[in-house]
């Protein structure tokens, strides 16, 4: 019987990622990621013992953008021109943590605590209401000085001034203060406007405000 050449020997090789068909929801757009700056002060601690005369006044620095928190996804907001917007779904009860979230990322970046304005539309903010009870001549004093995190609620947000990142927790139920508070802020932000609160309260405001 005559002899066959051996057959060649197909051996399967490892298969490479299935493409999958793309989703018809529009996906949420990445974090944005910013770029290698130098090393910020500490941040500040929590509510405490009387802080110190609040040091000289110095004006901020314009800076680029800075990545939100991961509390949920970010979700942009259309706008005509003005700052990056960017919104992280959250609950009423829920605003203020995502809030602190993304400040304690936008620091943990390299963002300088005086880069960044915190506005609650609720509820005023732990420090905020800390830093009141030495009065308001103190409290206006540090944000002058413009070397910290300044806490401010809606009421008091057309008396801040400027910074390159803003941070809005819509803390109450009031909607008709987070609709007052929320076009001040993006006055505010010179680079990038982050809201923490219902999607579809801040689409709302900000779609027809900005």
């Amino acid at each position: 019987m005559p002899l066959l050449p051996e057959e060649p020997q197909i051996h399967e090789s490892a298969q490479g990622p299935v493409a999958t068909p793309a989703s018809s929801r529009v996906a949420p757009t990445p974090r944005p990621v910013p770029g290698p700056r130098p090393a910020a002060p500490a941040r500040p601690g929590r509510p405490g013992p009387p802080r110190p005369a609040p040091p000289a006044q110095r004006a901020p620095r314009d800076v680029a953008p800075a990545k939100p928190s991961p509390s949920g996804p970010a979700v942009p907001v259309a706008a005509a021109a003005g700052p990056q917007i960017q919104l992280i779904p959250a609950s009423a009860e829920g605003a203020l943590d995502a809030a602190e979230e993304a400040l304690d990322l936008l620091l943990d970046s390299g963002r300088a605590p005086g880069e960044v304005l915190v506005l609650t539309t609720g509820a005023r903010h732990p420090w905020a209401e800390h830093e009141l009870s030495f009065g308001e001549a103190s409290y206006w004093a540090q944000h002058d000085a413009g070397d910290d995190v300044f806490y401010a609620d809606g009421a008091m947000a057309a008396r801040a001034a400027s910074r390159p990142v803003v941070i809005v927790a819509v803390n109450g139920d009031d909607a008709a203060a987070a609709a007052t508070a929320l076009p001040v802020a993006h006055t505010r932000a010179g680079a990038l406007l982050i809201v923490c609160g219902d999607p579809q309260q801040i689409n709302a405001v900000l779609g027809a405000g900005v």
